[in-house]
């Protein structure tokens, strides 16, 4: 995942230390000579967290044997100094009998957050193993799970490496007092940033076409690395896949004078109220015309209701809740006492009360039984309990079982940031603008976003709009694709939309290559 599910009532959305070698002072003794000091040999080992672990594999994808090398293992973020100031703990995939790496395609991946490891995108879409789902997604597996080969491993295409940013995963500060130092917007971006420098650098990968695949808030990260890397380390990137991701907050959090997130969200609600079979007839026949129906309400007429405010008259508000009804399949009344803003918690509740049912957020084709119907929001999230029980378990097991790789630091799959630092001023943050720049600077830079239908977390015209906002010239605009997907911000949860992810960043990757 993620954006770490943070609970804001009234909207509920997601938006997810390594030792160096001991040095011993000595007192010096008058009565013994001095020893003579032994010259440093240049193939000294580095500090023992700073050697990967090595181990080698298999997968098979799309009926072709892929041989692989994995490293596990921690790089440092540098200070000024040289001094490390952080450990970063990665896992790298490498296919083995590469002739010239220069012409094999790296991918960078992390989940979002803030706060989230990259076991999502690691188990669950990418690497060549993955956590073993029922197929469609919807069934919570018996914990505490277990782990399958990956025939989806975009591992045929591209070599694979999975960040966990500081304060997730094994990843520590060198100081704990200093770990605020890398929570932040900014903070963030230039940790990330310098862990792929000095991996390129290590790997000798810098003539290696290079992407960046980032989930849900790995879209604000991946969004301001590819301004960052060109203009810190002139290091210019041939694609972006943002996963059920964002650019922007205003699209997300509501305020006084922000309607935006009710208007993006309208039609996946109308996508999840069709999936439910709560739409009249003609809506329920065409899923197209329903979604459709939905955008050009959204950003006409009920935009247009919202910006009146007060003004609107009682025909046009009585016109608009109407319309609402059949878009969303909830009550007129419950959208009069709601004023017309539709909330996502509202709905994953009210949708399916009569059958005593709550909606999931990340995916609301999953429903359960919260218990409590004194409120209009959700006491549960269903769908975390289809994954939710076995990441630490697959993950802890995996590293130290089958990639040999031994720490006793716990390792964190979402530790939350209460603290994050989202920048000085009154102002929602937003990374579209330095990914509309860096698309300018580079012209061969391509964007795939790839969009979820029942995510009710980060929904689909979220990124729509955003991209639609962006300051680009109109040859550039074709520079960024979208991918629909059947499920949710999980999308790979759901075994037909995992096999078409595949399809869709293969041919991406072929396409920002030719």
């Amino acid at each position: 995942m993620l954006l770490l599910a943070m609970m804001i009532r009234p909207t509920f959305f997601a938006v997810l230390c390594a030792c160096a070698l001991p040095a011993s002072l000595f007192a010096e003794d008058e009565k013994k000579p001095e020893e003579p000091k032994k010259e440093e040999k240049k193939d000294d080992k580095k500090p023992e967290d700073d050697q990967p672990v090595v181990t080698e594999g298999k997968v098979t994808i799309g009926g072709k044997e892929i041989a692989y090398e994995a490293k596990a293992g921690t790089l440092p973020i540098l200070k000024p100094d040289g001094k490390p100031s952080a450990q970063v703990f990665y896992t790298a995939y490498t296919m083995k009998g590469v002739q010239d790496a220069s012409k094999r395609p790296v991918t960078f991946c992390f989940n979002g957050g803030p706060g989230s490891s990259s076991v999502w995108l690691h188990l669950g879409a990418f690497g060549p193993k993955r956590v073993d789902l029922p197929a469609d997604g919807l069934t919570p597996p018996k914990p505490p799970g277990g782990l399958v080969s990956n025939e989806f491993s975009i591992l045929d295409v591209t070599d694979l490496v999975f960040i966990d940013p500081v304060n997730t995963g094994f990843s520590r500060a060198e100081d704990p007092k200093t770990v605020n130092e890398f929570l932040g917007v900014q903070e963030d971006i230039q940790s990330v940033g310098e862990f792929m420098r000095l991996w390129v650098t290590r790997e000798q990968r810098w003539r290696s076409p290079k992407f960046i695949a980032g989930e849900s808030y790995g879209g604000i990260r991946g969004g301001g690395l590819a301004q960052h890397l060109q203009q810190r380390h002139r290091m210019y990137l041939n694609g972006i896949i943002i996963v059920s991701g964002l650019l922007d907050y205003s699209t997300l959090i509501a305020g006084p004078l922000n309607d935006t997130p009710y208007l993006v969200g309208l039609p996946a609600m109308t996508a999840t109220a069709h999936y439910h079979k709560k739409l009249p007839p003609d809506l329920q026949a065409d899923f197209k015309k329903a979604v459709a129906e939905a955008r050009e309400f959204a950003f006409g007429e009920y935009a247009s209701a919202l910006l009146k405010g007060a003004d609107l008259t009682k025909v046009e508000r009585e016109a608009v809740v109407k319309k609402l009804a059949r878009l969303t399949g909830l009550e007129p009344k419950l959208i009069e006492e709601q004023e017309l803003r539709i909330d996502s918690g509202v709905f994953r509740e009210m949708l399916l009360r009569k059958e005593k049912l709550v909606l999931g957020a990340y995916d609301a084709r999953v429903t359960g039984t919260d218990g409590d119907e004194s409120e209009i929001y959700p006491q549960i999230e269903p769908f975390m309990r289809v994954v939710g029980s076995i990441a630490a378990a697959s993950m802890n097991a995996y590293l130290r079982e089958e990639l040999k790789y031994e720490k006793d630091l716990p390792y964190e799959v979402l530790a939350p940031q209460p603290n994050w630092n989202h920048g000085k001023g009154n102002s929602y943050t937003s990374v579209s603008g330095q990914l509309a720049d860096a698309i300018r600077q580079n012209p061969h830079l391509r964007v795939l976003a790839m969009v979820g239908w029942r995510d009710l977390v980060t929904p689909p015209d979220n990124m729509l709009l955003s991209v639609r906002q962006m300051r680009l010239p109109d040859e550039l605009r074709g520079n960024i694709e979208f991918a629909e997907y059947e499920s949710g911000h999980m999308m790979y949860t759901n075994r037909p939309d995992m096999a078409k992810m595949h399809e869709n960043i293969a041919a991406f990757i072929g396409r920002a290559l030719k």
